[in-house]
């Protein structure tokens, strides 16, 4: 399937994928990427492409798209049928592919490519209910519906910190919609995406309906906002990024969704199981080493059950197992790269800085099994003040701030007093209190008596404010987003009308 090519440090370069080819990127030019638990183990190279090597992609989604968007949706369905069946069979090769490219938990990455068959079988089935309206008329023999149309070519900007699940779902919705793509992985997490192009190869996707360019994003990034080919974008990483590239695409009149940041807050009222809340704090806070849109980054608690807390939520951190994600064992595994490393450590300096109490963590790991590796200690803070910058930015890393509220008002007022809105959680065994913060708080995703993190393939999954743009990635609204709704009118009453103006 892929050509040969010279090798770098004895690997072959893997290659972009454009009309059905695997190929070399226009530059000449490829990177490497390496494992963040071990930089001596080079995961691959990878085509460094630019703006000729999209134009090339674009061009190939362009040819493609009316003889894709002929095919009924039931057969494009059929095809990702095929592909999860060829997934199901390969769920440790791909867990081992993110665990070495990202380097979360083997077990995050079994978790999270058994997810990706819930994505495939849902859009799958989608082949079947891209569903249209009708609607009574005001006018007698007259009928009125709407259908779906798809888009046209359109882009998949996916993030480092899900290399798996957010290329799947982004291309499986766009292309059972009749849409063709351009795929553009995260620059450090093109493994992941490489292989589902190819497993989608496999499964019988004709040529050029799914291409897709490895490189700097900067660049990629700015050809497909600014390309009038491509009519939608679909966007998954941080806010500053997505509202540049939505700024940039509002240019050019095309439909964008972003799924963006979150400094996701966890309530915890008097009542509270404190065990159950305590796992899922810990869970949400240091799984997947922080690195989760929607990981826990607030704990806002009572003064009354404050102490307790803390305490039971450091021990239970204690025992987290920070190790290479290869490790069976492992609960939480690097960072996923250099900058990501310094800007963890960074804001460990900043809340420290601001007058926060540290109380666990906060060192780099060192020793054999870490000092090739960015592996940082599950980071505890406590009395976080709500304007200190460790309150309010998104570190995007396993640190966590334990805030004071008085009540349930001033624990929704500190929640909701971030730019972001993306998850929220709340521990509490009342469920008019529980109805009440559901109601007054301002995200996307609520969970009670639940970590912040997690998502179902047909349920909507996007935030509030600064934490999303257009409809949601997942269940109908990626249907929302991927076609047009289109109004039509038919009069069979074989007479002659006056126009009739709105």
């Amino acid at each position: 399937m892929t050509k040969a090519l010279s090798t770098t440090l004895g690997k072959t370069p893997y290659l972009n994928y454009i009309s059905g080819e695997w190929t070399e990127s226009s530059s000449s030019e490829t990177y490497l990427v390496r494992n963040p638990a071990n930089t001596d183990d080079i995961v691959g190279v990878f085509q460094k492409s630019n703006r000729e090597d999209v134009r090339k992609a674009i061009d190939a989604a362009q040819e493609a798209f009316d003889p894709w968007r002929d095919m009924t949706p039931p057969k494009r369905g059929a095809i990702l049928y095929k592909a999860w069946s060829k997934m199901s069979e390969r769920v440790e090769q791909f867990a081992v592919a993110m665990t070495r490219e990202e380097g979360k938990t083997i077990r995050d990455s079994r978790g999270e490519a058994k997810a990706c068959l819930n994505i495939l079988e849902y859009f799958a089935a989608d082949g079947r209910r891209i569903l249209g309206e009708t609607a009574p008329s005001e006018l007698p023999n007259y009928f009125t519906y709407t259908i779906r149309k798809p888009l046209g070519v359109v882009a998949a900007i996916s993030p480092w910190n899900f290399p798996l699940s957010e290329p799947v779902r982004k291309i499986a919705g766009a292309i059972v919609c009749g849409n063709t793509v351009i795929a553009k992985p995260a620059t450090i997490t093109p493994l992941s995406s490489i292989m589902f192009v190819q497993l989608l190869e496999e499964a019988g996707l004709p040529k050029g309906v799914v291409n897709l360019v490895t490189g700097p994003g900067s660049l990629i990034g700015e050809e497909l906002a600014t390309n009038q080919v491509v009519k939608g974008i679909s966007f998954t990483g941080s806010s500053e990024v997505g509202l540049q590239l939505n700024r940039r695409a509002a240019e050019h009149l095309k439909k964008v969704q972003a799924e963006m940041g979150g400094k996701n807050p966890v309530v915890v009222m008097d009542d509270a199981d404190l065990d159950l809340a305590t796992e899922g704090i810990v869970q949400g806070a240091f799984g997947s080493t922080g690195q989760r849109c929607t990981c826990t980054s607030r704990v806002i608690v009572t003064p009354s059950i404050k102490d307790k807390l803390v305490e039971k939520v450091v021990e239970r951190t204690k025992q987290f197992k920070v190790a290479n994600g290869m490790r069976e064992d492992a609960d939480m595994g690097p960072l996923a790269s250099s900058e990501q490393f310094e800007k963890v450590n960074e804001y460990i300096k900043i809340g420290r800085g601001e007058g926060a109490r540290l109380t666990l963590g906060g060192n780099v790991l060192k020793g054999p099994e870490f000092d090739k590796g960015y592996f940082v200690e599950p980071t505890i803070f406590i009395d976080v003040k709500p304007e200190m910058r460790i309150a309010q930015e998104e570190i995007f890393g396993p640190v966590l701030a334990f805030m004071d509220a008085n009540d349930f008002s001033e624990a929704v007022n500190v929640a909701n007093g971030v730019q972001f809105g993306l998850a929220a959680s709340i521990y509490c065994n009342d469920l008019s209190t529980c109805q009440k913060f559901v109601n007054k708080i301002d995200v996307g995703l609520v969970h009670i008596n639940n970590p912040t993190v997690g998502g179902e393939a047909q349920l909507p999954f996007g935030g509030l404010k600064a934490s999303g743009i257009g409809p949601h990635e997942f269940g109908l609204a990626a249907v929302e987003f991927f076609t047009d709704k289109i109004t039509v009118f038919v009069d069979y009453s074989g007479r002659k009308r006056e126009a009739k103006f709105i």
